[in-house]
Formats: structure tokens, sequence, C-alpha cells
């Protein structure tokens, strides 16, 4: 049996009361579970008397386990029937005596309760892109790139050039200058083939020695000409249709980013405005997720969190870093909560074909499938994307709805 003694706000105050019968049975649970795994001497595995387990193990111990146990098999179930949510509890008080109920008390941290704004009367203030003739170029110019190819040339080297180069050591490799690093660019700028460099080899910032390098070749992408027979090679009948095509496509890439964004910018009104007191304990959560997010982004960068957290203390910056931590948690909370309250009052679902549409969408972004993703993945990760997708679903739905 369990009743509410105390509410306000969050914080819900409850009794629990646990049969007698039920207090029995707990605790010659845990005696029998003592019995087959203590050995004691004179007495077969399971076949001690209970009061010389309870001599072994001290009655004391066993009564706290005892406790610990009733309120393992009755806090979840007391709390469902008074329909409550808790994100943290503590014990209040307790009594537990042979023959006697066991009744407990427990304040709650329950799950926030919300309210959301006026939203229907927001202004979304975002602007849509104009698809205009030099963005039409750009993307043709984009897709030419795609169909180009690499052709050496008889010039010096250039900032986007592939270059060929060989080692004193024998070793042949190319060399995307785009992507090498500065000091390796710097040196290959401006040469031609044949012409022999040495390319320094940096520990840091230091140069620990100069490689002789020759240059063997300079390649440069050329692009195919935009005319007819190249929209034919891109799948369309002329350059006419293929402009009209990367035009339509253009539109609808802008018009789903333009609905992003006011999604994105709804939500932002909504937690700024949405009314809600946030449990201490869900914001203590939230920072640690926080936390250990940013050591996992520490640690793919051979750095640790603990050494950056020292030096911020020794340099008087760790109150602002931590003001910092608790003022993004804060906000990210609010964003959740007003999503989820958005989603309820829109009833938004989202279909089993819908999910699975993402699913294979996403599964092609990674190169893999859909079945392999979801494995990879696990159920956990698969249903919190499900929530997130249906809380997507919700705020397009509200800006459709301001627009309409």
């Amino acid at each position: 049996m369990a009743e509410i003694l105390e509410r306000e706000g969050y914080k819900v105050k409850i009794k629990v009361e646990v049969p007698a019968s039920q207090v029995e049975q707990t605790y010659q649970s845990i005696l029998q579970g003592y019995a087959q795994r203590v050995k004691l001497p004179g007495f077969r595995p399971g076949k001690a008397p209970a009061k010389v387990i309870e001599a072994r193990i001290g009655k004391e111990s066993l009564l706290e386990e005892v406790k610990e146990a009733l309120r393992d098999q009755t806090f979840p179930q007391a709390a469902r029937e008074l329909s409550l949510l808790p994100v943290g509890a503590r014990v209040l008080e307790e009594s537990l005596t042979f023959g006697q109920p066991f009744v407990y008390t427990v304040e709650i941290e329950n799950y926030p309760e919300v309210k959301l704004p006026h939203w229907q009367s927001f202004q979304l203030e975002v602007e849509s892109p104009e698809v205009s003739e030099e963005v039409v170029n750009r993307a043709l110019d984009e897709l030419r790139t795609r169909y180009g190819e690499m052709v050496a040339v008889e010039r010096e080297v250039q900032e986007k050039d592939h270059v060929f180069i060989e080692t004193e050591d024998g070793g042949r490799f190319p060399v995307i200058m785009e992507n090498a690093q500065p000091h390796v660019r710097e040196v290959l700028l401006g040469k031609k083939a044949g012409d022999e460099v040495l390319v320094p080899v940096k520990d840091g910032e230091k140069v620990v020695r100069e490689v002789k390098t020759k240059i063997l070749e300079v390649k440069a992408l050329q692009l195919p000409e935009l005319d007819d027979e190249f929209a034919k090679t891109a799948g369309e009948e002329n350059l006419e249709a293929l402009v009209q095509k990367v035009r339509q496509s253009l539109e609808a890439q802008f018009a789903h980013e333009t609905q992003k964004r006011k999604a994105e910018h709804l939500l932002d009104k909504l937690a700024e405005a949405l009314e809600v007191e946030i449990p201490p304990s869900m914001l203590q959560r939230e920072q640690e997720s926080l936390l250990q997010n940013l050591a996992q982004d520490f640690a793919e960068r051979n750095l640790d969190l603990n050494a950056y957290i020292a030096s911020l203390e020794k340099e008087g910056k760790l109150e602002e870093f931590k003001q910092n931590l608790q003022e993004n948690a804060q906000k990210r909370l609010r964003r959740s909560l007003a999503v989820e309250a958005l989603a309820e009052e829109l009833k938004t679902e989202l279909s089993q074909e819908e999910f699975e549409a993402f699913l294979a969408e996403m599964a092609r972004a990674y190169r893999t499938t859909p079945a392999r993703l979801v494995s990879e993945l696990g159920p956990e990760a698969i249903a919190r994307l499900r929530i997130q997708r249906l809380h997507d679903k919700a705020l397009l739905e509200a800006v459709a709805r301001l627009e309409g």
C-alpha cells in the first residue's frame, strides 16, 4: 500500500507499507541464500539452522539487507500506483519490526511538469536562401568536379594539385596539396616536375630533419565542358534539362534546410519560454552526461579531461567552467522537455514504416545496411533515435501549423 503525504512542485513525499507476510518471506529468502553460499562447520550446504546463520552474518546486517530488498521490490510498484515518475529519491524514515508491516517514507524528485507557452502566436523569422544563377552555376561546377579526371600538367604546383614525389630512400607516393601539412605545401608550391626540394619533418613545431625529395609529376583536375554531351553523361537529355534538374534539386534542398532552421528556431523559443522547475538530480545527471561526452572528445584527440580541469583550477577558471556546464545542461533539458511536451500536445505519432525509412536513409549515409546499423547501435540507441525522430516530426508539424 502506498500513499502521497505531501506534494510541492516536483517534490513528493510518499509512505509505503509492506505486509508482514512479505517481510517474513523476504527475510527467509535472504537467509536461504546465505545458507547455500556460506560454508559452516558441521552442516551441509543449505542445512544450517536460521539461528546459526543469523549468528554468523549478524542480525543487524541481515535486517539492512531485508530493508534494501523490500524497497527494491516495492518502490517501483508504489510509484506506478501513484502515477509518479521518479528521477531521484531518498529514504526519510523506515521501521522494521518482525511480525509487523515494514513502513518507510521516501522523498521523491518527480519528473517535472511543464507548461508550454502559447506557441501558436510565434513568428519564425528565418531567411530562406535564394536559388540564384550564381548558386546554380556553383552546383554545376561541383557536378563537373565529380566527373573530372586528374591529368598531368607542365606547370608549377598550385593549391589543388596532386603532386607525385620520390624521396631519397626510393619511396614514391602522391601528395594531395589541399590535404598536405602547411610546411609541406609551402615547400612544394611553385615547383615543377623534375625539381628537387628539401621537405622538413617536424615533431610538433620543431624540425627534426629534412628529406631530399624529387617531384616526379604534377597533376591537375580537368573538368568536362558544360555542354549537352556532359549533360548526357550526368543522365539528362541535354544541358537545359540538366540545369533545370539542378535548380529543382537546389530549391528542394533549400526548402528542407529552411524548414529545419525554422524548427530549431521554434525549439529555442519554446525552451526559453517554457515554465518548468527542473529537479536537481535530473540536472546533475545531465551535467554528468555532458562531462562524459567531453571526456570522449578529449580522448579522441589524445587529451586528458582531468588534466584540462586541473589546469582550469590552477588558472582560476574552474568555477566559470562549472557555471557554463550547468547552463548548457539546463538549456539541453529545457529543449528536451519542451519538444517532448509539444509532441504530446500535438499527439504526434511515428509509424514503423516512417522509422524504417529513416533508418534506411541513415544506413545509406554510413554505407551499411539497416539491419547492420541496428545491430551495431543496439536497442537503447535505436530507442533514442526513434524518440529523436518523433520529436523532429513534432517540430515540423508545429512549423507547418504556424505557416498554415
